[in-house]
């Protein structure tokens, strides 16, 4: 067995108790240590000895720090971006707030301004933007920090022109509205039990919502309407046991609401559309 292969085996094999992806995180660390992307790792593997670096990010991910922390990125949608402690690692379920969005201003030239309300790193504002190049969007957060790689994940991509971001409690003090709507709001109860590292690692403030987890949908109930344009459309993110709940709750004001699944078939977010 070459020794590339053999030491991702071995990874893989340490990463199991942490892990539900054992062999795509000890794939994502060792192109990281090699300072190539997974794609060529698997498609042309580099020869010579494995950087001492993976067996130091091995034993940084068996003790639960995330994946994106340790390599600085993740990938979403089209673009990757930055991230790093004090941000929420973006994951795969919040595509379907994209490919909602992609479907409901299909045949059309698309959206014209995007709200991104708790933008984190900056997620899904610049996932659209990506998508719509006459597109311009406003991100809020309540986080500095996240603001800082939101920022930075704009200028590195050239979409430093056409996205502002703000410190900002939803959506207190925005008084524009918009074609597209997206949020990632915090939705875990918070005494539920999560994976490994997540809870040790990443913000509180981006996770927890009270003791049922929909302390953000009250506040965003009341707001959502108003930020609507005519003809526009939200979508926000769900725990895969929350449509039944949240589904109603913001569907007022005019607002009607369905609800989409993730690519595992949960629901996972509540699209609404204004009249």
């Amino acid at each position: 067995m070459k020794p590339l292969t053999r030491a991702l085996a071995e990874a893989a094999r340490k990463l199991v108790p942490t892990s539900d992806t054992a062999r795509l995180d000890a794939e994502l660390l060792m192109a990281e240590a090699f300072d190539i992307d997974r794609d060529k790792l698997l498609l042309a593997p580099p020869a010579g000895p494995i950087p001492d670096r993976f067996w130091a990010m091995v034993e940084r991910r068996m003790a639960g720090e995330p994946v994106a922390y340790i390599t600085g990125r993740r990938a979403f949608w089209d673009i990757e971006l930055h991230v790093g402690p004090g941000v929420l690692v973006p994951r795969p379920d919040s595509e379907v707030l994209i490919a909602s969005a992609i479907e409901h201003f299909s045949g059309t030239s698309g959206p014209e301004r995007i709200l991104d309300l708790g933008t984190g790193p900056g997620t899904l504002l610049l996932a659209a933007l990506d998508i719509w190049p006459n597109a311009s969007g406003l991100g809020v957060d309540l986080s500095r920090q996240a603001l800082s790689y939101a920022t930075a994940n704009a200028r590195r991509l050239g979409f430093e022109g056409r996205s502002t971001f703000r410190i900002g409690d939803w959506a207190r003090k925005i008084d524009e509205r918009f074609d597209l709507v997206l949020c990632n709001p915090p939705y875990v109860r918070d005494d539920a039990e999560l994976g490994p590292g997540v809870r040790e690692y990443e913000p509180d403030e981006a996770l927890f919502a009270g003791g049922d987890g929909l302390d953000a949908y009250r506040v965003l109930a009341p707001e959502l309407a108003r930020l609507i344009a005519p003809g526009g459309f939200a979508a926000v993110e769900i725990g895969f046991d929350q449509a039944d709940e949240v589904a109603p709750m913001l569907a007022r004001d005019g607002l009607s609401a369905s609800v989409a699944d993730d690519l595992a078939g949960r629901p996972r977010a509540v699209l609404l559309r204004a009249a």
